[in-house]
Protein backbone atom coordinates (compact mmCIF):
# COMPACT_ATOMS: atom_id res chain seq x y z
CA UNK A 1 0.00 0.00 0.00
CA UNK A 2 1.55 3.51 -0.40
CA UNK A 3 0.46 7.04 0.61
CA UNK A 4 2.23 9.63 -1.37
CA UNK A 5 2.61 13.20 -0.98
CA UNK A 6 4.62 13.76 -3.41
CA UNK A 7 2.59 12.66 -6.76
CA UNK A 8 -0.36 14.40 -7.16
CA UNK A 9 -1.46 14.65 -10.90
CA UNK A 10 -4.32 15.83 -12.64
CA UNK A 11 -5.62 13.05 -13.20
CA UNK A 12 -4.83 9.60 -12.46
CA UNK A 13 -6.09 6.42 -14.09
CA UNK A 14 -6.05 3.28 -11.69
CA UNK A 15 -5.51 0.53 -14.35
CA UNK A 16 -3.44 2.20 -17.20
CA UNK A 17 -3.56 0.76 -20.96
CA UNK A 18 -0.28 -0.75 -20.74
CA UNK A 19 -0.52 -1.74 -17.27
CA UNK A 20 -3.99 -3.42 -18.27
CA UNK A 21 -2.53 -4.86 -21.16
CA UNK A 22 0.67 -6.44 -19.62
CA UNK A 23 -1.76 -7.94 -16.66
CA UNK A 24 -4.11 -9.72 -19.03
CA UNK A 25 -0.77 -11.22 -21.22
CA UNK A 26 0.86 -12.43 -18.15
CA UNK A 27 -3.02 -14.13 -17.29
CA UNK A 28 -3.45 -15.19 -20.55
CA UNK A 29 0.27 -16.74 -20.89
CA UNK A 30 -0.23 -18.62 -17.56
CA UNK A 31 -3.61 -20.60 -18.59
CA UNK A 32 -2.12 -21.09 -21.95
CA UNK A 33 1.12 -22.80 -19.90
CA UNK A 34 -1.57 -25.08 -18.40
CA UNK A 35 -3.56 -25.87 -21.43
CA UNK A 36 -0.72 -26.66 -23.33
CA UNK A 37 1.03 -28.60 -21.00
CA UNK A 38 -1.82 -30.99 -19.87
CA UNK A 39 -3.86 -30.94 -22.78
CA UNK A 40 -1.16 -31.48 -25.73
CA UNK A 41 2.27 -32.18 -24.02
CA UNK A 42 3.90 -28.61 -25.03
CA UNK A 43 5.83 -27.06 -22.59
CA UNK A 44 5.55 -23.71 -23.25
CA UNK A 45 8.46 -22.67 -20.98
CA UNK A 46 10.65 -24.83 -23.00
CA UNK A 47 9.91 -22.51 -25.63
CA UNK A 48 9.38 -19.23 -24.76
CA UNK A 49 11.57 -18.78 -21.12
CA UNK A 50 14.72 -17.82 -20.90
CA UNK A 51 17.16 -20.23 -22.02
CA UNK A 52 21.24 -19.45 -21.69
CA UNK A 53 22.46 -18.10 -24.64
CA UNK A 54 24.35 -21.14 -25.66
CA UNK A 55 22.14 -23.83 -25.15
CA UNK A 56 20.47 -25.59 -27.87
CA UNK A 57 16.67 -24.05 -27.27
CA UNK A 58 17.67 -20.32 -26.77
CA UNK A 59 16.13 -18.11 -29.18
CA UNK A 60 17.04 -14.29 -29.58
CA UNK A 61 13.03 -13.57 -29.04
CA UNK A 62 13.10 -15.12 -26.04
CA UNK A 63 14.41 -12.09 -24.43
CA UNK A 64 11.18 -10.72 -24.45
CA UNK A 65 8.87 -13.60 -24.27
CA UNK A 66 10.18 -15.12 -21.11
CA UNK A 67 8.85 -11.67 -19.36
CA UNK A 68 5.35 -13.24 -19.81
CA UNK A 69 5.78 -16.49 -18.13
CA UNK A 70 5.02 -17.67 -14.59
CA UNK A 71 5.94 -20.82 -12.70
CA UNK A 72 3.01 -20.91 -10.46
CA UNK A 73 -0.18 -19.13 -9.83
CA UNK A 74 1.95 -17.61 -6.48
CA UNK A 75 4.22 -16.39 -8.95
CA UNK A 76 2.05 -14.87 -11.25
CA UNK A 77 -0.16 -13.04 -8.97
CA UNK A 78 2.55 -11.35 -6.37
CA UNK A 79 4.07 -9.89 -10.24
CA UNK A 80 1.56 -8.69 -11.40
CA UNK A 81 0.21 -7.22 -7.95
CA UNK A 82 3.32 -5.06 -7.53
CA UNK A 83 3.95 -4.28 -11.09
CA UNK A 84 -0.04 -2.72 -10.89
CA UNK A 85 0.67 -1.08 -7.46
CA UNK A 86 4.22 0.79 -8.58
CA UNK A 87 3.55 0.56 -12.30
CA UNK A 88 0.79 2.32 -12.60
CA UNK A 89 1.85 5.18 -10.88
CA UNK A 90 5.20 5.25 -13.42
CA UNK A 91 3.08 4.95 -16.43
CA UNK A 92 0.60 7.77 -14.96
CA UNK A 93 3.64 9.77 -14.99
CA UNK A 94 5.46 8.87 -17.66
CA UNK A 95 3.16 7.69 -20.49
CA UNK A 96 2.24 4.82 -22.45
CA UNK A 97 5.21 4.58 -24.68
CA UNK A 98 7.61 5.78 -22.21
CA UNK A 99 6.69 2.95 -19.63
CA UNK A 100 6.07 0.18 -22.22
CA UNK A 101 10.03 0.83 -23.21
CA UNK A 102 10.86 0.79 -19.66
CA UNK A 103 9.17 -1.95 -18.75
CA UNK A 104 11.07 -4.33 -21.79
CA UNK A 105 14.53 -2.82 -21.58
CA UNK A 106 14.84 -3.59 -17.71
CA UNK A 107 13.44 -6.91 -18.56
CA UNK A 108 16.31 -7.32 -21.10
CA UNK A 109 18.55 -6.36 -18.51
CA UNK A 110 17.43 -8.71 -16.28
CA UNK A 111 18.16 -11.88 -18.33
CA UNK A 112 21.53 -10.35 -19.52
CA UNK A 113 22.82 -9.75 -16.03
CA UNK A 114 21.31 -13.11 -14.76
CA UNK A 115 23.14 -14.93 -17.87
CA UNK A 116 26.31 -13.07 -17.19
CA UNK A 117 26.62 -14.35 -13.67
CA UNK A 118 25.48 -17.89 -15.20
CA UNK A 119 28.03 -17.67 -17.46
CA UNK A 120 31.01 -17.34 -14.75
CA UNK A 121 29.37 -19.87 -12.52
CA UNK A 122 29.18 -22.53 -15.55
CA UNK A 123 32.28 -22.21 -16.88
CA UNK A 124 34.69 -24.08 -14.99
CA UNK A 125 32.83 -27.45 -15.26
CA UNK A 126 31.96 -26.54 -18.94
CA UNK A 127 35.83 -26.49 -19.16
CA UNK A 128 36.49 -29.16 -17.44
CA UNK A 129 33.61 -31.12 -19.43
CA UNK A 130 35.13 -29.77 -22.32
CA UNK A 131 38.83 -30.90 -21.48
CA UNK A 132 37.61 -34.67 -20.71
CA UNK A 133 35.85 -34.70 -24.05
CA UNK A 134 38.78 -33.65 -26.13
CA UNK A 135 40.85 -36.23 -24.12
CA UNK A 136 38.44 -39.05 -23.87
CA UNK A 137 39.34 -42.29 -22.38
CA UNK A 138 38.03 -44.89 -19.95
CA UNK A 139 39.79 -43.50 -16.92
CA UNK A 140 38.96 -39.68 -17.95
CA UNK A 141 35.43 -40.28 -18.69
CA UNK A 142 34.48 -42.62 -15.29
CA UNK A 143 36.55 -40.67 -13.39
CA UNK A 144 33.62 -37.34 -14.45
CA UNK A 145 30.64 -39.30 -14.55
CA UNK A 146 31.08 -40.74 -11.25
CA UNK A 147 31.60 -37.85 -9.62
CA UNK A 148 28.37 -36.56 -7.08
CA UNK A 149 28.97 -33.44 -8.64
CA UNK A 150 28.21 -34.31 -11.96
CA UNK A 151 25.64 -36.78 -11.41
CA UNK A 152 23.97 -33.54 -9.05
CA UNK A 153 23.46 -32.01 -12.71
CA UNK A 154 21.31 -34.38 -13.95
CA UNK A 155 17.26 -33.54 -15.13
CA UNK A 156 14.84 -35.89 -14.05
CA UNK A 157 14.35 -37.08 -17.09
CA UNK A 158 18.18 -37.13 -17.96
CA UNK A 159 18.36 -39.83 -15.19
CA UNK A 160 16.45 -42.14 -16.96
CA UNK A 161 18.85 -41.45 -20.02
CA UNK A 162 21.46 -42.23 -18.01
CA UNK A 163 20.63 -45.51 -16.87
CA UNK A 164 20.15 -46.54 -20.18
CA UNK A 165 23.15 -45.38 -21.32
CA UNK A 166 24.95 -47.18 -18.62
CA UNK A 167 23.75 -50.32 -19.61
CA UNK A 168 24.80 -49.70 -23.09
CA UNK A 169 28.10 -49.05 -21.87
CA UNK A 170 29.00 -51.23 -19.76
CA UNK A 171 28.14 -54.29 -21.94
CA UNK A 172 30.44 -52.27 -24.86
CA UNK A 173 32.98 -51.73 -22.71
CA UNK A 174 33.85 -55.67 -22.48
CA UNK A 175 33.28 -56.40 -26.10
CA UNK A 176 34.20 -53.42 -27.88
CA UNK A 177 36.07 -50.46 -26.26
CA UNK A 178 35.96 -48.26 -29.40
CA UNK A 179 31.91 -48.31 -29.28
CA UNK A 180 31.93 -47.99 -25.61
CA UNK A 181 34.36 -44.73 -26.08
CA UNK A 182 31.68 -43.52 -29.20
CA UNK A 183 28.71 -43.87 -26.61
CA UNK A 184 30.51 -42.45 -24.06
CA UNK A 185 31.19 -38.92 -26.45
CA UNK A 186 27.89 -38.97 -27.93
CA UNK A 187 26.51 -38.59 -23.80
CA UNK A 188 28.92 -36.07 -23.23
CA UNK A 189 27.30 -34.11 -25.72
CA UNK A 190 24.01 -35.19 -24.50
CA UNK A 191 24.33 -34.05 -21.06
CA UNK A 192 25.58 -30.87 -22.19
CA UNK A 193 22.82 -29.99 -23.86
CA UNK A 194 20.45 -31.15 -21.68
CA UNK A 195 22.60 -28.79 -18.80
CA UNK A 196 22.82 -25.56 -20.56
CA UNK A 197 18.98 -26.48 -21.69
CA UNK A 198 18.05 -26.70 -17.63
CA UNK A 199 19.35 -23.39 -16.96
CA UNK A 200 15.74 -21.58 -17.56
CA UNK A 201 14.81 -18.03 -16.76
CA UNK A 202 11.16 -16.74 -16.51
CA UNK A 203 8.91 -14.32 -14.95
CA UNK A 204 8.50 -10.57 -14.86
CA UNK A 205 10.58 -10.27 -11.80
CA UNK A 206 13.19 -8.33 -13.34
CA UNK A 207 11.18 -5.56 -15.09
CA UNK A 208 8.98 -5.44 -11.70
CA UNK A 209 12.38 -4.71 -10.21
CA UNK A 210 13.60 -1.92 -12.43
CA UNK A 211 9.73 -0.47 -11.77
CA UNK A 212 10.11 -0.75 -8.17
CA UNK A 213 14.22 1.51 -8.33
CA UNK A 214 11.64 4.28 -10.49
CA UNK A 215 9.58 4.65 -8.23
CA UNK A 216 12.04 4.75 -5.36
CA UNK A 217 14.05 7.66 -7.79
CA UNK A 218 10.80 9.34 -8.49
CA UNK A 219 8.92 9.25 -5.53
CA UNK A 220 11.82 8.71 -2.70
CA UNK A 221 9.69 9.95 0.40
CA UNK A 222 6.64 8.33 -0.05
CA UNK A 223 5.52 6.04 2.52
CA UNK A 224 4.88 2.35 1.76
CA UNK A 225 3.19 0.10 3.70
CA UNK A 226 5.26 -3.25 4.03
CA UNK A 227 3.23 -5.87 4.71
CA UNK A 228 0.15 -3.65 5.10
CA UNK A 229 1.31 -2.60 8.41
CA UNK A 230 5.15 -1.20 8.82
CA UNK A 231 5.25 1.98 7.31
CA UNK A 232 8.81 2.90 5.29
CA UNK A 233 9.80 5.42 2.70
CA UNK A 234 10.07 4.36 -0.71
CA UNK A 235 13.98 5.02 -0.67
CA UNK A 236 14.72 2.82 2.14
CA UNK A 237 12.30 -0.06 0.78
CA UNK A 238 14.60 -0.30 -2.54
CA UNK A 239 17.44 -0.11 -1.10
CA UNK A 240 16.59 -2.80 1.35
CA UNK A 241 15.13 -4.90 -0.80
CA UNK A 242 18.48 -4.16 -3.27
CA UNK A 243 20.76 -5.46 -0.63
CA UNK A 244 18.34 -8.25 0.63
CA UNK A 245 18.61 -9.60 -3.41
CA UNK A 246 22.04 -8.78 -3.55
CA UNK A 247 22.97 -11.36 -0.45
CA UNK A 248 20.66 -14.00 -1.58
CA UNK A 249 22.06 -14.24 -4.85
CA UNK A 250 25.95 -14.28 -3.28
CA UNK A 251 25.06 -16.75 -0.55
CA UNK A 252 23.83 -19.35 -3.83
CA UNK A 253 21.87 -21.39 -1.55
CA UNK A 254 21.51 -24.83 -3.97
CA UNK A 255 17.92 -24.95 -3.16
CA UNK A 256 17.18 -21.49 -3.89
CA UNK A 257 15.38 -21.28 -7.81
CA UNK A 258 15.02 -17.40 -7.90
CA UNK A 259 16.81 -15.60 -10.17
CA UNK A 260 18.44 -12.80 -7.81
CA UNK A 261 20.71 -11.42 -10.10
CA UNK A 262 18.18 -10.74 -13.00
CA UNK A 263 16.09 -8.79 -9.92
CA UNK A 264 19.50 -7.01 -9.40
CA UNK A 265 20.03 -6.39 -13.31
CA UNK A 266 16.59 -5.15 -13.77
CA UNK A 267 17.34 -2.47 -11.04
CA UNK A 268 20.75 -1.82 -12.27
CA UNK A 269 19.31 -1.32 -16.43
CA UNK A 270 16.59 0.87 -14.79
CA UNK A 271 18.95 3.21 -12.86
CA UNK A 272 21.00 3.28 -15.86
CA UNK A 273 17.73 4.60 -17.89
CA UNK A 274 16.36 7.21 -15.22
CA UNK A 275 19.87 8.95 -15.07
CA UNK A 276 20.34 9.05 -18.80
CA UNK A 277 16.38 10.30 -19.01
CA UNK A 278 17.22 12.93 -15.96
CA UNK A 279 19.04 15.14 -17.91
CA UNK A 280 15.62 16.09 -19.92
CA UNK A 281 13.43 16.67 -17.52
CA UNK A 282 10.37 16.20 -19.51
CA UNK A 283 11.67 12.24 -19.96
CA UNK A 284 11.82 11.84 -16.35
CA UNK A 285 9.18 14.00 -13.49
Amino acid sequence: MIYSQEFRPRSFNTLPPVIKNLLFINILMFIATQVFRESLGIDLVKILGLHFITAPDFKPYQFVTYLFMHGNLAHLFFNMFAVWMFGSILENVWGQKRFLIYYLITGFGAGLIQYLVFYLQMAPFLDTLNLVQSNLTVNTFEELVNTSSFQSKFSYEFMFQYDAFAREYNIALQDNPAKALSLASQFLIDFKHQYLNSHVVIGASGSLFGILIAFGMLFPNTMISLYFIFPVKAKWFVIGYGAMELFRGISNNPGDNVAHFAHLGGMLFGFIMIMIWKKNRNHFY
